[in-house]
């Protein structure tokens, strides 16, 4: 398959390419283009005004904003507020006025050309467009701007006009507009105070607070116009406005004439700066940037992403839309999250929307863990795990809202801080499955690290307030005579309030199990750490009896004439019929249906028994696995952008190949061709460290068992060739696989032992090995 959906985007290795203007599409663009560094990011809306249907968005990482709850009614231990990501100042506005006429491409008499692109290679957006505009003038427009990798504070623009036909004034306006509003708010406040507007000879500088919780933020620029190559002595003119701050340049044109604008820009916060420096450190470096810095700013960000590049890469041969999806993918995981700040996590939109407030969910431990832990290697990780360490007290906290006690957690559904301020009852309360992926984390970073270092300072606190949450959670049924979990929502949404979740049930037994195997190593093994714990957590042994008790007699079901663990109590009441019988026009079901149609419907929004599967694949055999597969996978409307990944894997290990390819194509293709019909709310960023794990789990087939690397290589007929790399244990490996064989390279590092299609193979740096798949 190498035509996407969305044809009005051409296919290109490297490259995200919108050749043609089309108004209806211009919000999804500006989610597709967006850039980002990890600190800050930017939808890829015009610099110019654009009066049409757009969604202008600045997004600062760790800047929220407590936007009170909006419900019909209360419930006991009701989160007071969903915590929002603030749209922030924007500092990318350019007003340009040619002849009395705003350049506006809504509004232009024609618009003759239009192209954009996006640079993934180098991390540069680029747009040019020729219009003609209804006093006669004709003009060309071409940007480029990017956010730095390189000095996380940068963001800097190249804005050129040339006039192809007419002379007369032309007035140039760069801005910073602190007046943007949040789309999502519930109450359509403003989040923002400006505190103070200064203005210099070149420059602007706007300082903002949030509103509550007292963020400040200095965005600052430094402009500098050319024209026609030539550097203009300019008399800006300084404007303000309640929350604006703009320099105007009145200037004369003719017929061939071109002005080139420098626009660098910084954002400033009070989370790397005090309050009362904040307005001088953003003066003193922005003042030392002249038009010729663009390109060694620009250099500076091509060797950053050459860097990540490097270990990220993944070269697909044979499908072009294939190769486009995965480095799209791969390149948005690195604009959201660079692993520097152990304070800051994964949005599910990242920085290019603001749907789901911009905080942490359990995405994060579940799907982008293992993609940071093996591109960026295991400090960045151990960053993402330290996030939920130092929650640990709010997530305490939060589960004796709802009645725990003894230190029991229950991590957030959704949280900026570590406090819950999801805004959906049947979320908040009963998705607690969220705190079992937690753990997983942990236990995924020990097994791909080797390393109990975490464990064993951090992580210990952790395993032991989520079991003595499940502990807590579970109550013993004497009519069944095991242990059960009642009125849950497992990961599979389209289900609320129901009773012993097999996947919520099974994850809570394995926390239990994984918890007193850590606890009974560390008495063992560090004596000093245990003495610790036990003053720290008034830990008593018989809590270990209890849970091996939970584990032992925990109730699961079944049934047994399917042989199939059954998604929850009563699932067989309903009435189950495949999801491909659904008329085309009723999906996604979703934007169609009711939801009490949905919870009465058999339909699965994302895996729910099958990514119990894929978490604990060891746990049960080839045949159970195709068993369950082959139940449920029909069912699965994919509704989530997180399902089609884990599906993708386990058919893969199924070695249901065109089945594991569709589902790639479909996670990596997910924004590119806007699948769900939502991608101008922005893209789906967490779900996308999913396409790495098709390609390198599903297709590279790569696990640790044992201790020990292996990787069972399987390459979709689509493809000619596949090739990936990973950081593992200080080493960067490199797999490569095309229609008959298997080649493994270690690029860096000490020698090891891996196992490669069931070969024991011993690697070093000198050495490649090469196997037979076929």
């Amino acid at each position: 398959m190498n035509k996407p959906v969305n044809e009005y985007l051409k296919l290109a290795p490297w490259s995200i390419i919108e050749e043609h203007f089309e108004a209806d599409r211009v919000k999804s663009s500006e989610s597709l283009f967006s850039i980002g560094n990890g600190s800050f990011g930017q939808r890829a809306n015009f610099e110019e005004d654009y009066s049409g249907d757009s969604f202008q968005g600045s997004y600062l990482g760790g800047i929220y904003y407590p936007d009170k709850t909006k419900v019909g009614w209360w419930k006991n231990g009701y989160p007071k507020y969903f915590a929002k990501v603030l749209n922030a100042t924007n500092w990318i506005g350019i007003h340009v006025n040619i002849n009395d006429e705003v350049v506006d491409l809504a509004k232009a008499a024609e618009i003759v050309s239009f192209n954009r692109q996006l640079n993934m290679q180098e991390g540069v957006y680029t747009r040019s467009c020729r219009l003609k505009l209804h006093n006669g003038v004709e003009l060309s427009i071409r940007s480029k701007r990017f956010i730095s990798m390189a000095n996380v504070e940068l963001g800097a623009i190249e804005y050129s006009i040339e006039i192809h036909t007419g002379t007369g004034h032309i007035n140039i306006k760069p801005y910073l507009d602190g007046g943007i509003l949040n789309t999502d708010a519930n109450w359509d406040e403003r989040f923002w105070n400006t505190t103070s507007k200064s203005l210099e000879k070149e420059s602007a500088f706007l300082k903002n607070q949030t509103k509550k919780t007292g963020f400040e933020v200095v965005t600052g620029m430094k402009v500098s116009l050319l024209k026609n190559g030539t550097p203009n002595q300019v008399d800006w003119i300084a404007e303000e406005e309640a929350q604006k701050v703009s320099l105007g340049a009145n200037l004369e044109f003719e017929t061939g004439d071109h002005f080139k604008l420098y626009k660098f820009c910084l954002n400033c916060t009070s989370l790397n700066h005090s309050s009362d420096s904040l307005l001088q450190v953003c003066k003193n470096s922005i003042k030392l940037f002249t038009p010729e810095d663009f390109n060694t700013e620009l250099e500076k960000q091509r060797l950053a992403w050459a860097e990540i590049w490097e270990n990220a890469d993944i070269i697909i041969e044979g499908d072009l839309a294939a190769q486009q999806g995965i480095r799209y993918n791969i390149f948005q995981l690195n604009q959201t999250y660079s692993g520097k700040d152990p304070r800051l996590n994964i949005g599910p939109k990242g920085f290019t929307g603001e749907k789901y407030g911009g905080s942490t969910y359990w995405d994060t431990e579940a799907y982008c863990f293992p993609f940071y832990l093996a591109t960026k290697g295991e400090e960045v990780a151990r960053n993402l795990l330290i996030y939920r360490y130092e929650q640990l007290d709010k997530a305490i906290e939060n589960a004796s809202k709802l009645g725990f006690d003894n230190g029991a957690a229950l991590y957030p559904m959704v949280t900026m801080d570590g406090t819950e301020c999801h805004n959906e009852w049947e979320i908040t309360f009963e998705e607690i499955h969220r705190n079992g992926a937690i753990v997983f984390a942990i236990f995924n970073h020990l097994r791909y690290t080797g390393d109990p270092s975490y464990i064993n300072e951090k992580g210990i606190f952790v395993l032991l307030a989520v079991a003595r949450f499940w502990a807590q959670r579970v109550n013993f049924s004497h009519s069944k005579q095991q242990y059960v979990m009642l009125g849950v929502t497992g990961p599979n949404e389209y289900e609320n309030n129901v009773n012993n979740n097999w996947y919520t049930n099974y994850i809570a037994t394995w926390c239990l199990d994984f918890a007193n195997q850590q606890i009974k190593r560390i008495q063992q093994e560090l004596p000093t750490n245990y003495a610790r714990f036990i003053e720290e957590t008034n830990f008593n042994l018989a809590e270990l009896d209890q849970w091996k008790d939970i584990s032992e007699n925990m109730y699961f079901p079944y049934d047994q004439s399917m042989d199939i663990f059954l998604q929850q109590d009563g699932f067989l009441d309903k009435i189950i019929a495949p999801a491909d019988a659904l008329p085309s026009a009723q999906r996604p079901i979703n934007q169609h249906w009711s939801w009490d149609r949905i919870l009465r419907s058999c339909y699965i929004k994302q895996g729910d028994v099958l990514q119990g599967f894929y978490f604990f694949e060891d746990h049960f055999s080839q045949e159970q696995l195709a068993k369950h597969f082959e139940y449920y996978e029909p069912i699965t409307v994919h509704e989530s952008s997180l399902s089609p990944c884990i599906h993708s894997i386990l058919a893969a290990k199924l070695d249901k190949m065109d089945q594991a390819y569709e589902f790639y194509l479909r996670t990596s293709r997910l924004d590119l061709d806007d699948y769900n019909k939502e991608i101008e709310e922005g893209c789906h960023i967490t779900s996308m460290a999913g396409t790495w794990l098709s390609i390198v789990e599903g297709f590279g087939g790569m696990r640790i068992i044992d201790d020990q690397l292996h990787f069972n290589p399987k390459l979709p007929s689509q493809w000619k060739e596949l090739s990936f790399k990973i950081l593992h244990r200080k080493r960067l490996i490199e797999l490569s696989i095309n229609a008959e064989s298997a080649t493994v390279r270690l690029l860096k590092g000490a020698a090891l032992d891996i196992v490669l299609k069931g070969e024991n193979i011993s690697l070093s740096t000198t050495h490649k090995k090469l196997v037979s798949i076929t």
